[in-house]
């Protein structure tokens, strides 16, 4: 294909891509654009995703891009589009369906160029699980499939320690879940939470499972934010205990009751309309972001949640609440008729559309311009504000902490520069068996855990020799194929060991032998003594040093990764060793059995029938596995010892 073809098909070029090396690839990939709905990868020279985006025409669309661009375009926008170097798609039915594959392709990717939720951890959930005999209401931060499983689930929320104070509240006032994850198995005794009044005492039998059941109900109506309904439930169930004469259950009833009445009282009636609405809204300064999130449940404030975003452009505030409302109901458990925002968004006929699928009837988005709903936007708008603002004034403390800290560290060891970047080390293993090294990483104060390395010892010569496997692992980082790459291509301001005067003499050898001048120290741990190249005596920092409060933190990091790391390895070493003693399993079979249930406590708790169904596994081998694991000594072995460089304990 011709330039002249690519520019009667997008109008004039920009110049730099027909300078781009990469002109005949992109030029052929849209020759060949279906005019039909999609999604589209952007990536760069490195083949990195930068920026997914969604189309009605994926042939029109991503051809856009490739215009002249004018002076209205963002100053994002035109850094994306010097960035391009490849582009992928995946052709749809529907512009719904791309609204989906847009949203999962963000979160996997996490494309730079995306509005995408900040925190890339699990946000965590409520999950009631209802498919269990006796239902338990737990913490959850990983949710399988789409809310399909027969479980109820409530979040996401963003503090788990209040996720954690409602559950806590919920045991207090409904007395669930029962101290036995199965009350069935408690052959009869009472569980700690029912001596204390915490449990109905379903492990006892002093209630039915049905009246288990209803009590679940309620926690599921208590957690919906239906509190004047559950009241009236509650009072039902109270006069019908009374009249049948159940006066204890009466009183538990009562107390519930009384509970639920003083929550409500607390609770701000916000709305006339008595239906349930979500408030968003969404500001930003400088480059940081907060959408908050009011949930309304009858007319009441039931509770609130903020975020924090990336990529959200000033210029573009609508734009980012639009991506927003996507990734943030595409992970709830729980969609309102109708949900308010502080602008109007481009495609809300296909996000209503999306939304009527998952709640299952209508959603209505407003933006209201006046009145009460105008009203809660502001007040939701106001509180991001407030959450910005403490966010900014954190991270400014935050920072002015972290320079007086390090610069307090490069006063106590006479630092040529501050210590932004500090790499700490240590070996963990038993008797040199499972022996492995740990690299963790700081950057600025802080772990930069995307940095941590670790490494299996592959040779130590003679008997177990700490040194020498610290000595294999600076000498793989500094030479190997780590120092290659382009985090670890420049060497840190600062190397620490954990250890004391030898352990820092083998960490000067292999800088020595490679030429490289980093200053290097050791932190003995039995007197929190730092060991140093320049001075014969260990140097004792103030035990209220900041100095030495960075020196411990990092050292206890690389201290805890390391034995992380060892004490997986001894637990697979040690499962192999047992199944390894059942007549019948060889090499073959046993990797089968780790693999399909991931660990011996499993295996254990398997049955029969459950352990034949691992690939390769017979019905004969199946019971032998059972039997030993069942038998006399119940498959134990003796209690291993736990290990590290400069010291020993016995793990019970």
């Amino acid at each position: 294909m011709d330039i002249q073809f690519l520019e009667n098909a997008t109008g004039d070029l920009a110049p730099w891509v027909l300078e781009s090396k990469y002109y005949l690839t992109l030029t052929e990939k849209l020759s060949m654009l279906p005019a039909g709905p999609g999604c589209y990868m952007m990536k760069d020279a490195l083949g990195n995703v930068i920026y997914v985006g969604k189309a009605v025409s994926l042939k029109n669309r991503v051809r856009s891009y490739f215009q002249r661009l004018g002076k209205d375009v963002s100053g994002k926008v035109y850094r994306l589009v010097r960035e391009i170097a490849d582009i992928e798609w995946i052709a749809t039915d529907s512009e719904l369906e791309a609204l989906i594959l847009e949203s999962n392709l963000i979160k996997k990717h996490r494309p730079h160029y995306n509005v995408r939720l900040k925190d890339d951890k699990s946000y965590p959930y409520i999950c009631v699980t209802m498919t269990d005999r006796f239902p338990r209401p737990i913490f959850l931060r990983k949710v399988k499939g789409d809310f399909k499983d027969g479980n109820r689930y409530f979040g996401p929320y963003t503090d788990a320690d209040a996720v954690r104070g409602t559950l806590r509240l919920i045991r207090r006032v409904f007395k669930v879940p029962c101290g036995y994850k199965d009350p069935t198995q408690s052959k009869g005794r009472a569980c700690l939470y029912h001596h204390i009044g915490q449990c109905l005492g379903p492990c006892t039998g002093a209630v039915t499972e049905e009246e288990y059941r209803q009590v679940i109900r309620d926690v599921t109506t208590f957690l919906e934010g239906r509190q004047e309904k559950l009241l009236k439930e509650l009072q039902t169930q109270m006069e019908d205990a009374s009249e049948k004469l159940l006066f204890e259950k009466a009183a538990r009833l009562r107390d519930q009751a009384h509970s639920i009445q003083r929550l409500i009282e607390r609770q701000k009636v916000v709305s006339g309309a008595l239906t349930d609405q979500d408030i968003v809204a969404l500001v930003t300064d400088n480059g940081n972001a907060v959408a908050q999130l009011f949930f309304i449940r009858g007319g009441k404030l039931i509770g609130q949640e903020h975020f924090l975003l990336d990529g959200v452009s000033s210029d573009d505030l609508c734009g980012g609440i639009e991506e927003f409302i996507k990734q943030y109901y595409q992970s709830a458990a729980y969609v309102p008729r109708e949900i308010l925002l502080q602008c109007d968004l481009d495609e809300i006929e296909i996000i209503e559309s999306w939304l009527k699928q998952k709640r299952g009837t209508k959603v209505e988005i407003h933006r209201p311009v006046r009145g009460e709903k105008r009203h809660l936007v502001e007040m939701a708008e106001k509180n991001a504000e407030i959450v910005l603002d403490q966010l900014r004034r954190k991270v400014e403390a935050d920072e002015a902490h972290v320079r007086a800290e390090l610069s307090e560290l490069q006063t106590a060891l006479g630092l040529p520069r501050l210590p932004r970047r500090i790499e700490c080390y240590d070996i963990s293993n038993i008797m040199g068996t499972e022996a492995v090294g740990s690299l963790v990483v700081f950057e600025d104060g802080k772990p930069k855990k995307s940095d941590y390395r670790r490494f299996k010892i592959k040779y130590t010569e003679g008997r177990p020799d700490d040194y020498a496997m610290m000595r294999e692992v600076l000498a793989r980082r500094l030479t190997g194929s780590l120092r290659r790459t382009e985090k670890f291509a420049e060497l840190p301001d600062l190397i620490m060991v954990d250890g004391g005067r030898g352990q820092l003499n083998v960490a000067l050898e292999v800088l020595d032998a490679l030429g490289e001048g980093v200053p290097v120290i050791g932190l003995a741990k039995e007197f929190e003594e730092v060991y140093t190249v320049d001075k014969e005596n260990p140097l004792a920092l103030p035990r209220n040093s900041a100095a030495l409060f960075a020196l411990q933190r990092v050292r206890d990091e690389a201290h805890r990764f390391a034995v992380e790391y060892h004490r997986k390895l001894r637990a697979k070493r040690m499962m192999r060793s047992i199944l390894s003693e059942v007549p019948g399993i060889g090499k073959k079979r046993r990797s089968a059995l780790l693999k399909h249930f991931g660990s011996l406590k499993r295996i254990r708790e398997a049955s029969v029938e459950d352990i034949e169904q691992a690939p390769t596994i017979t019905r004969p081998a199946a019971e032998a596995v059972y039997a030993y694991l069942h038998g006399p000594g119940d498959g134990l072995r003796p209690a291993l010892v736990n290990h590290r460089a400069g010291g020993a304990k016995i793990s019970p």
